[in-house]
């Protein structure tokens, strides 16, 4: 907040209000009001827990014991574990490869990079299933590189972890070019190495972005269905995803069992945001108490 002077014998001005609280020009920042949070509470209801209550309400349409056997039907296991395996491999591997690319786009100057920076954000535009078919003529049967991955556990890797890498680099790349330069000189200078500038200054600001980021990716990894259709293979207990399973216990008329794994899913994802979420606020705390 600016200070203010004030002269001997004159009136003390009004204390100004916090700067998150007005804009440049004086004007206070008011919120939507009770219409507003009326508006937003109904599209989120609509949106989102109508549409969860109702694929939970489903999945229990056979009882507690018809969800338990839903869920733990040996199909249904492999497809779960297949999943959660998969995707903790992908969200690890945006982690190393992500945070690499955010460094690059940020801290090197290459001819391209406007265009390779664009390309990143192409995973969201494009539909996920041709990245699938794109992948297959890559490393199906005829590929022209000689590598032949359909129906393989790294095929399922291959391909969510195209759909998932804008997750990481958008989250690392605008806190790393808020990172502080100046204190990386100074350790420079005081004669620390490359590696103890990484992991004892840059590492630690970047931590919850990148956590931030593996997270996103494994929730929306462990829901893709478009990308690993062809390049997949839906072997069951081997390269068969949820995604796939719930599908097929669709087309074999059993919705009780296709909800039933739609809401473990859903759980696995709460979890995994609400975790994020929890440590995120504690990261914050504790940085506004060291400064």
């Amino acid at each position: 907040m600016t200070s203010v002077q004030v002269e001997p014998g004159s009136a003390a001005p009004p204390p100004l209000e916090p700067d998150h609280k007005r804009f440049a020009g004086g004007r206070r920042i008011v919120g939507g009001g009770p219409l507003g949070i009326g508006v937003a509470g109904l599209w989120l209801t609509v949106i989102v827990l109508l549409p969860l209550a109702a694929i939970t309400a489903k999945s229990f349409e056979g009882g507690w014991s018809g969800f338990v056997d839903a869920i733990t039907a040996d199909n249904a296991v492999g497809a779960i574990r297949t999943t959660v395996s998969v995707s903790v491999v992908v969200a690890l591997v945006n982690v190393v490869m992500g945070t690499l690319v955010a460094w690059v786009l940020v801290r090197d100057e290459f001819p391209g990079k406007r265009i390779v920076n664009a390309l990143i954000d192409l995973p969201f535009a494009l539909p996920t299933i041709v990245a699938s078919l794109v992948l297959l003529s890559l490393y199906g049967p005829n590929s022209p590189i000689d590598i032949e991955l359909n129906a393989t556990k790294p095929a399922l890797v291959i391909a969510l972890a195209f759909v998932t890498l804008p997750f990481v680099v958008r989250q690392v790349q605008p806190v790393l070019i808020e990172v502080d330069r100046e204190v990386e000189e100074a350790a420079a200078s005081l004669g620390a190495s490359n590696l103890t500038i990484w992991w004892r200054i840059i590492v630690p600001s970047l931590a919850p972005a990148i956590l931030t980021g593996a997270g996103l990716a494994f929730t929306r990894a462990i829901g893709e269905f478009g990308s690993v259709v062809l390049i997949g293979g839906n072997i069951p207990g081997d390269t068969q995803v949820a995604s796939q399973y719930i599908q097929q216990q669709l087309e074999v008329d059993k919705p009780i069992d296709a909800s039933a794994v739609s809401v473990v899913l859903l759980l696995i994802a709460f979890v995994v945001l609400l975790v994020l979420r929890v440590v995120g606020r504690r990261s914050a705390k504790r940085e506004g108490a060291d400064s």
